[in-house]
């Protein structure tokens, strides 16, 4: 049966794909930031996951705010990396698991989850980001990705607990997946960050700490948080929690942090690295 490894939390703030394409990785405002990977290169490595499944959030490259779905899934056999006006080259297609996606489709629709599936879909950084930060010099070539895409730009958006909900869906259906697959879940996105209004930069420190200790040993905490909470404690892009909250439900309670890092202000966004690994019995 596929079995879920672990899951991973990260920033996919598109500047970070300017950086990496530029390679400013090391440059004083970068390293701090940049530093917080290779644990997690060499967890992956050691590990090597057949699968990723992706929580990101569209940006209106494939989803415009005339139709946007509340929570969309890929099963398309690759995914490709359009072109957004950063000036950089768009990265080499991503390989689907359209097997799996479906089984997980088919699943949480029994589960009554009313999902949009996509045979095809353009991405953008909110994951081509986290793949060049998983897998640098776009290495991912082995992997087989899934991408979940939750609406977190129009109003209404999903509940922090519907999307921790979802998240337990999805992550029964993977463990019922009659294949000997090895599956890790990246929550990306946030932490708190405002771009734009009266309180563009706003960066809650506290918050998203508080955050980065409760999404491991009281998510139940989080789920009763609102959109309109998450607004005021962490600014307008805040709710892109949701996002962790998603990758949080689908693992167990039997967890262990390997590795953690915070830093804040990249692009002002407080960034929030964790790698989180399952407890296998």
């Amino acid at each position: 049966m596929a079995k879920i490894i672990g899951g991973i939390t990260t920033s996919h703030i598109p500047l970070i794909g300017k950086a990496i394409a530029e390679g400013s990785q090391q440059t004083p405002y970068w390293k701090p930031f940049f530093d917080a990977y290779p644990p997690i290169h060499a967890w992956l490595e050691e590990e090597q996951p057949d699968v990723a499944i992706v929580f990101y959030n569209d940006h209106g490259l494939e989803f415009f705010l005339d139709k946007k779905p509340t929570f969309a899934i890929g099963a398309a056999e690759e995914y490709h990396n359009a072109d957004e006006g950063w000036g950089i080259n768009t990265i080499p297609p991503i390989k689907g698991a359209p097997e799996l996606s479906w089984h997980i489709c088919n699943q949480l629709v029994e589960n009554e989850f009313d999902i949009t599936i996509c045979q095809e879909m353009k991405v953008d950084h909110g994951l081509t980001v986290p793949m060049q930060l998983m897998w640098p010099n776009n290495s991912y070539g082995h992997m087989k990705v899934i991408p979940v895409c939750i609406n977190v730009e129009q109003h209404p958006m999903p509940s922090p607990k519907r999307c921790f909900d979802m998240g337990k869906a999805l992550g029964d259906a993977i463990r019922s997946f009659d294949k000997d697959l090895k599956v890790v879940i990246l929550g990306t996105g946030g932490l708190s960050h405002q771009l734009d209004g009266e309180r563009a930069g706003f960066i809650n420190t506290e918050f998203d700490r508080y955050c980065m200790d409760k999404i491991i040993s009281e998510p139940e905490a989080l789920t009763k948080l609102s959109i309109r909470d998450l607004i005021i404690e962490a600014g307008s892009q805040g709710p892109e929690l949701i996002l962790w909250l998603g990758m949080r439900g689908a693992l167990s309670n039997n967890l262990e942090v390997l590795h953690s890092n915070y830093h804040y202000p990249i692009s002002n966004t407080g960034a929030g690295t964790m790698l989180i690994q399952e407890q296998q019995p």
